[in-house]
């Protein structure tokens, strides 16, 4: 996978943020990219903007809870383009838009989050992954996980930091299952940072479903903002990382082959580095920290 060009992408989550970041760098790249999004108006724009530019992209409406959906995408994928070599299961939401307790906690709040940020992920792999490994063309699946529960946990945001840690497992399960079936395929992890990331997955209620209301008010979602206003207030220093960034060393890390795709290690928080070098050191030599 270091050389990109002509190969096919799938990004889901790709209207806005790291997944449509995503998508405008593999295109530059010179790969075809499809980007899937729940919704609809904002991938329409986002592609449309991206094809005025020269890029190779189109859309597909999916809904990564929904098995059907997803394999939906994948057949589109594999009749249009005849290849899938590189599957980015970006899409991702969060429920805890203020300080959660556990004993709280709702219903509706944790099965939203698992549905989007855990089985979005797996129904990712189980569509897509069958018929790469039938193909036996080289190519990888990348997960975006977090640093929040993926590495390291912020204990208000338990919600989104436990589906984060399952999709951090289920991509170093996923590596080594492919590893034993000495398959040409290899899977990466993502972890956005090491700053804030400038998206509007705080304002993902937008994309609700209507069988799983809201239990319990939670007020106005956070913007950057406010979040530089609380860091201000406890004298702490906020920075702020672009999806555009994310892009960058993630598509680096695509081509280097590494499996867990962070930002340089110089700019990695200490905690951060030290649960990664862990990880390394007890479960197989060959994950690099890049």
């Amino acid at each position: 996978m270091n050389d990109l060009t002509g190969r096919v992408a799938v990004v889901t989550g790709g209207a806005s943020g790291v997944g449509r970041a995503l998508g405008a760098r593999f295109a530059r790249e010179g790969m075809r990219v499809v980007l899937a999004d729940v919704e609809k108006g904002a991938l329409e724009a986002t592609v449309a903007d991206l094809c005025s530019g020269g890029a190779d992209v189109s859309g597909f409406v999916c809904d990564v809870s929904d098995l059907a959906s997803v394999k939906s995408l994948a057949a589109h994928c594999f009749d249009s383009h005849g290849a899938v070599h590189l599957l980015c299961n970006n899409a991702g939401i969060g429920t805890d838009e203020t300080r959660t307790m556990l004993w709280d906690s709702t219903d509706n709040d944790w099965k939203w989050a698992l549905a989007v940020n855990v089985w979005g992920v797996l129904n990712g792999i189980r569509a897509f992954v069958p018929e790469m490994l039938k193909r036996g063309e080289p190519g990888r699946i990348v997960n975006t996980s977090s640093g929040n529960g993926g590495l390291v946990l912020i204990p208000t945001t338990p919600i989104y930091a436990t589906t984060k840690s399952a999709v951090s497992t289920i991509t170093e399960a996923l590596h080594l299952q492919l590893k034993l079936v000495r398959s040409k395929l290899e899977a990466s992890v993502l972890y956005p940072g090491p700053h804030v990331v400038a998206t509007n997955i705080f304002a993902a209620a937008r994309n609700r479903p209507a069988d799983l209301p809201q239990e319990r008010a939670t007020g106005k979602p956070p913007t950057l903002d406010d979040l530089r206003g609380w860091a201000e207030k406890a004298g702490r220093k906020f920075e702020v990382t672009t999806p555009e960034e994310v892009a960058d060393y993630a598509c680096d890390g695509i081509r280097a082959g590494r499996f867990y795709l962070l930002p340089e290690s110089a700019d990695m928080d200490a905690r951060i580095r030290a649960r990664v070098e862990g990880v390394l050191a007890r479960r197989d030599p060959e994950l690099q920290l890049g």
